[in-house]
C-alpha cells in the first residue's frame, strides 16, 4: 500500500484556522475552516490529494482522523472518526497515522490484466524493497490496530495467512509484543494439525494450523494483505476458535470492497487501505 511526499504535512503545526499553505506561490481552494465539522456518522467527503495533503495539517483541531484511503485517483475520502475534544495525544496519532498511509499509497503498483484478464493486481511488493517503507507499514498497522482495539485487548497472537501475511506479521507481532502463529496450505506443517476448507474460484483449498499453536483463551488476530471474498479469512478464522483462541479481528492491508469479503468473517475486519 515515489515512496514519500517531499514534505511532512502530518508533522506542521496548523495555524489557527487560516489556509495551512505556507509557500505564498501555492494557492489552494480550501482552508481549515471549510471542514465539515457536523456530519453523521459514517459520512465522508472526498478532497482532490493535493487538497487534502494540505487539510492534513488541520488534524489536530477538527473532529476528524483519515481512517481509510481509498485508491480511487485523484480522489481520496476524509471519514469522520472521533467527536469534538481530541487529546493531544490521539490528535498525533491520527495525524501520524495519515502520514504514513499517503506513503504507503504513493508506493502501491498496479497490474492490469494479472494474474488473469480483468484483474487489477494491487502491488505491495515495493514497500518491503524499502527499508523506510517497511518501518512506516508495520508503525501504520501498529496504531491502526491500537486505535481499533486499545491496550485493554492487546493480542497475544498475530496470525499470518500464507503467503503474504508471512511478509509483515511477525514484524507486527514483535512490535505488539505478541507470539506470530502461520496459517498455511495443507502439507506444510509438521506435526499434528488441524485442517479448515474454503472454496476458490475452481474448486476447494485447504488450510491448516499447528494443533497446539494457540492456547485456550489466548487473544488473536489474523492478518494478511488483502480481502477479496473472505473465504480463506473466514477458514483461518475457524481455525483459531477451533483451538480455543479468542478472535479478536482480521487486518488487513486492502480490500476490494466490491467482493463485500468481511461479510463472510464472523469478527471484525479492518483495513489500512481500501481500493478498487
Amino acid at each position: 500500500m515515489t515512496d514519500s511526499t517531499s514534505s511532512d504535512p502530518a508533522r506542521d503545526e496548523p495555524d489557527g484556522l487560516e489556509n495551512p499553505v505556507s509557500d505564498p506561490d501555492v494557492e489552494s481552494s480550501l482552508s481549515c475552516h471549510q471542514l465539515p465539522m457536523g456530519l453523521p456518522s459514517g459520512a465522508q467527503e472526498s478532497y482532490p490529494a493535493f487538497e487534502l495533503l494540505l487539510l492534513l495539517q488541520c488534524l489536530p483541531s477538527t473532529p476528524y482522523q483519515l481512517t481509510t484511503i481509498h485508491l480511487r485517483e485523484p480522489m481520496l475520502t476524509f471519514l469522520p472518526h472521533k467527536p469534538l475534544g481530541l487529546s493531544a495525544s490521539s490528535s498525533t496519532t491520527s495525524s501520524e497515522l495519515s502520514h504514513l498511509g499517503l506513503k504507503l499509497h504513493q508506493s502501491l503498483r498496479q497490474f492490469p490484466d494479472f494474474p488473469s484478464p480483468g484483474i487489477l493486481f494491487e502491488d505491495i511488493l515495493p514497500i518491503f524493497n524499502d527499508p523506510t517503507l517497511h518501518e512506516s507499514l508495520i508503525r501504520a498497522l501498529q496504531l491502526h490496530i491500537e486505535n481499533h482495539y486499545g491496550s485493554k485487548s492487546k493480542p497475544d497472537v498475530i496470525v499470518g495467512l500464507e503467503a503474504r501475511g508471512f511478509l509483515f506479521g511477525p514484524s507486527l507481532a514483535l512490535r505488539l509484543g505478541a507470539g506470530f502463529v502461520p496459517i498455511r496450505k495443507k502439507g506444510k506443517l509438521p506435526g499434528p494439525t488441524e485442517t479448515a476448507s474454503y472454496k476458490k474460484e475452481y474448486g476447494e483449498d485447504y488450510f491448516q494450523i499447528q494443533a497446539d499453536a494457540i492456547r485456550q483463551g489466548q487473544k488473536v488476530i489474523i492478518v494478511d494483505d488483502i480481502i477479496a471474498t473472505g473465504g480463506s479469512a473466514a477458514a483461518a478464522g475457524f481455525l483459531v476458535e477451533k483451538l480455543g483462541g479468542t478472535l479478536l479481528g482480521y487486518v488487513f492491508i486492502l480490500e476490494l470492497d466490491f467482493l463485500k469479503g468481511r461479510d463472510q468473517l464472523k469478527a471484525p475486519a479492518h483495513t489500512l487501505l481500501s481500493s478498487q
